[in-house]
């Protein structure tokens, strides 16, 4: 037995598929190495300019990511589909270049450093909603059912192995060492990207998906993928469900600087700690991809992925009101966490995956980050706001349980809605997916 054929056997995947598995899971892998490797220093960055002040990165990093959207547009525009990804990623490899050279110039100054979070908060969302736009737009709906959650446990090996590299290699090569080796990965996945272009050249053509389409641009206008959004119920669905997903992730980041500050002065018993977190994170999120996550949603339904960490969270946030600790808040982090890498993200990609081709790129990385980092922004304001009128955190707790729940609801219309769409997929005369509303 060869070892594709293990693979398969293993993971329950198809004959021949276990090859664009273990690739798409390698190209998250060192997208994802590289991204965590920083991510530590990138916290502890943010503590350090004061947690009062987390509300201004925020928005800081919500203005930089609207700059960064119509550059991102006209290179979809004018860029054929299967360059999107090595266009991107070889931009953000001479962006962290610039970043290693000016850490190596001025290694104490604030301002690069506060720049550093804004631009890796950017680059975090636009360089992984690509690999995504990749994967949608190469893997039908029925195979993305079984397949993205392995490939995504790519994403969570690299989440794992990425503090560790960082923690083994910061005091033999520095942080602008880490940023060069940053860099270099990113330029290994423009590789690895092709080769998985290549194999699925090798496929029976389906639909739209064939060399000749992906080999030239989408067209349009910078700007189409926030009128694309604007014009679908199912793509406003998509992005209200990110901004709920957003908020609750800034409550729970804001009140983890919050108490990480009080409880761990020093800067480097910070970064263990928020490198603890994230390889427990990553731990978890590895074994559920591998066995639980594509069985799972087989044999539940989407929406499985979609409803149960928000319903987890909303409970999380309850107990945290009641019970405001470090220790309670670490564990509510990390179920967090892990369910959204292991449940809601995959969940969220195969949303994508019955909308045409342009929403796959344009309108998806508008959402993934625009969308994500606004909500950021606005709920970051939002939280001062209750800390600064309530004085209490338990009243910013059970305002996150609502907004979790509210998260949940929006799960199951969207879960609903993607699998009414993907069963007219066979009527393409006349049916507009991207019109397709939500079932009230």
């Amino acid at each position: 037995m060869n070892w594709q054929a293990r693979v398969a056997r293993i993971f329950g995947v198809a004959e021949g598929e276990a090859r664009p598995v273990l690739t798409g899971a390698t190209l998250f892998f060192v997208m994802f190495a590289g991204y965590f490797m920083l991510r530590p220093v990138r916290e502890t960055m943010g503590v350090a300019g004061g947690v009062d002040n987390l509300q201004w990165l925020f928005t800081g990093t919500f203005l930089a990511t609207l700059a960064a959207m119509p550059l991102f547009g006209w290179i979809a525009t004018k860029v054929p589909r299967r360059r999107i990804l090595p266009w991107t990623f070889g931009f953000f490899a001479v962006n962290l270049a610039l970043f290693a050279l000016s850490f190596q110039a001025d290694p104490e100054n604030l301002w690069v450093a506060r720049t550093f979070y804004i631009w890796i908060s950017v680059f975090n969302l636009i360089a992984i909603s690509v690999i995504w736009s990749v994967c949608v737009d190469l893997f039908p709906s029925a195979q993305a059912k079984r397949l993205f959650a392995l490939m995504a446990a790519g994403a969570s090996l690299g989440g794992l192995v990425g503090p560790l590299l960082g923690i083994a290699l910061v005091g033999l090569i520095g942080h602008a060492g880490l940023l060069w080796l940053a860099s270099a990965l990113l330029v290994l996945g423009i590789a690895i990207a092709r080769h998985l272009q290549r194999w699925r050249d090798t496929q029976p053509v389906h639909d739209e998906l064939t060399a000749t389409a992906r080999a030239r641009p989408l067209g349009g206008h910078p700007f189409a993928g926030i009128t694309t959004v604007l014009k679908s119920p199912y793509l406003l669905g998509i992005s209200l469900f990110v901004l709920l997903l957003a908020s609750v992730s800034t409550f729970l980041y804001f009140e983890q600087a919050r108490l990480v500050e009080l409880k761990f002065p020093n800067r480097e018993d910070q970064t263990r700690v928020f490198g603890t977190i994230d390889v427990i994170v990553q731990s978890l999120t590895i074994l559920s991809q591998l066995f639980i996550t594509g069985r799972l949603v087989q044999r539940l339904g989407l929406a499985a992925l979609l409803v149960a960490v928000p319903v987890v969270t909303m409970l999380g946030f309850v107990w945290l009101a009641f019970a405001p600790t470090f220790a309670v808040l670490a564990v509510v982090m990390v179920v967090r966490r892990f369910g959204e890498y292991a449940f809601v993200r995959p969940g969220r990609e195969m949303l994508f995956t019955v909308v045409p081709t342009e929403a796959k790129y344009k309108a998806k990385n508008f959402i993934d980050s625009v969308v994500y980092r606004g909500a950021d922004a606005v709920s970051g304001w939002a939280k001062t706001l209750v800390d600064m009128l309530a004085q209490h955190p338990a009243i910013a707790a059970l305002i996150g349980a609502c907004i979790a729940l509210v998260w949940a609801v929006t799960g199951a219309s969207l879960a609903r809605a993607q699998s009414r769409i993907a069963g007219k997929e066979s009527m393409p005369e006349g049916f507009d997916i991207a019109g397709e509303g939500l079932k009230r």
